[in-house]
């Protein structure tokens, strides 16, 4: 049976696609719901959010330690690429939440608080038990210690081709397939 899984989101295309991820869990029978202290104005982000309360996926706000109970993950969509410290408020106290809380974090293609290049430098990032990369790997997730997925088929041929990255085998219809060694 599907478990509660909280979405966490904020900024940039990270926070566009942890919604995407809450709409799919949704319809995979599971029972998400967002904490996001502010809601970009941008047309995604209100487009995103729309279909989310149409399919009554809850918004959260308040403290975020107190949304932690009774979840079974917690999916991090709250910086990507264009993250650069310090960390400002409110996402400096939403972050110290995740860090010490015990419920498994799944970071969507960059954890919150890593370089896009260098990785949790500082040590102010997310440390999260499962990574997915989607399209490819970005440069900080050689650093990454944890399981790591690449999600979706979004690489064309041609542009694999033209910048010579060797795109992982995705088996039947799959729409992701785990990773070890691609970045070495």
């Amino acid at each position: 049976m599907p478990g509660r899984v909280r979405s966490s989101l904020i900024r940039g295309n990270n926070g566009g696609d942890a919604l995407v991820a809450a709409r799919h869990l949704s319809h995979f029978g599971y029972c998400p719901s967002v904490i996001c202290p502010k809601i970009p104005e941008k047309p995604l982000f209100q487009n995103l959010v729309t279909q989310c309360n149409n399919l009554n996926i809850p918004f959260l706000d308040g403290p975020i330690s107190r949304h932690f109970l009774n979840q079974s993950l917690i999916l991090d969509g709250i910086f990507g690429f264009s993250f650069k410290g310090p960390i400002r408020a409110p996402f400096d106290e939403m972050i110290s939440s995740l860090k010490s809380c015990k419920i498994p974090i799944v970071s969507i293609d960059i954890p919150s608080g890593w370089d896009v290049e260098l990785g949790n430098t500082d040590g102010i990032g997310l440390e999260p038990s499962l990574l997915i990369s989607l399209t490819y790997p970005k440069k900080c997730a050689s650093k990454f210690m944890g399981k790591h997925y690449i999600g979706g088929r979004f690489l064309p041929d041609f542009i694999a081709k033209k910048y010579s990255i060797c795109a992982p085998s995705f088996p039947n219809a799959d729409q992701f397939v785990e990773i070890q060694e691609l970045l070495e």
